[in-house]
């Protein structure tokens, strides 16, 4: 078994807890959603009004916790309308040990986002689905350019105890199906494999983080889904489940990825500017 080996000055936001623990929500609220996916056809910012427009960079959306990709098509739909390349992540339905999900199905899903955009991608992932953008985040930084996650408890899952007992369903479920193909603490925070590993890590500068909460989340922990560093950390109003269409975010997610671009074309003109003074001053 693969223990965990990850330098201090390497790590990232500290895990506050690797046991499942009960948030004390209020899990009925979340029916609101339908209201914030109702309002966000009625603002500006779903139609690219007043929003920074993309250089066409591949974004990969991945999904919450028991969901298929398809609940993320407004996302989608709208992430093309303002300049990017989205990108579904595969899943069918996000009920499946976390690495073998990375290695059976999202790698693939991000070779075919490089290859086709020739740059750089962007990790958008709800709940459970972000805590795995982080992983990835951490496992590749080479080839992400940035990860937003969305209500995701990547500092310790602390949830609705309906949310608990699907996720230990899920694990019997796992351990039964794939046997020695996993680690025998496989879906618990105690698990040795890259996918928690990699949660640990830090990222470099040149991955930009934004970790989204709402205070009221009504499924998990809104206090694990930070990182503590008020320049990643971004609050909004409502529920959960209306992470995917609540337009504070899409606001939010439009400013973040306009800034990565902003930032990658600063790195590309400096970059320039010393090759050309380089060749005046006759060293190329």
């Amino acid at each position: 078994m693969r223990r965990t080996n990850v330098r201090s000055e390497d790590r990232g936001p500290a895990v506050l807890t690797r046991e499942y623990e009960k948030a004390n929500h209020t899990i009925l609220s979340e029916v609101l959603f339908a209201a914030e996916l109702v309002l966000l056809h009625a603002a500006p910012v779903y139609y690219g009004l007043g929003t920074p427009h993309g250089d066409g960079s591949g974004v990969i959306l991945i999904p919450a916790f028991l969901c298929p990709d398809h609940y993320l098509f407004p996302l989608h739909k709208w992430l093309g309308r303002i300049g990017y390349d989205a990108f579904f992540s595969g899943i069918s339905c996000n009920a499946e040990c976390p690495n073998l999900l990375i290695k059976r199905c999202l790698n693939e899903t991000i070779e075919k986002a490089l290859a086709k955009t020739g740059r750089r991608i962007h990790l958008i992932g709800h709940s459970l689905g972000g805590v795995i953008a982080r992983s990835i985040a951490g496992q590749r930084p080479q080839d992400i350019a940035s990860v937003i996650t969305l209500g995701a408890p990547f500092r310790g899952t602390v949830a609705h105890s309906s949310i608990l007992h699907a996720a230990e369903t899920v694990r019997r479920r796992i351990l039964k199906e794939h046997g020695a193909g996993v680690l025998p603490a496989c879906y618990t925070g105690h698990c040795t494999c890259d996918f928690v590993d990699s949660l640990q890590r830090s990222l470099p500068p040149s991955v930009l983080e934004t970790a989204v909460y709402t205070p009221d989340d009504g499924v998990v922990d809104w206090r694990y889904c930070r990182t503590e560093n008020p320049e990643s950390d971004f609050q909004v109003s409502g529920t959960h489940l209306g992470l995917a269409y609540n337009s504070s975010v899409y606001t939010i997610i439009a400013n973040r990825l306009a800034q990565t671009h902003c930032a990658q074309n600063t790195r590309r003109l400096r970059g320039d500017r010393v090759r050309s003074l380089g060749r005046v001053a006759g060293f190329t």
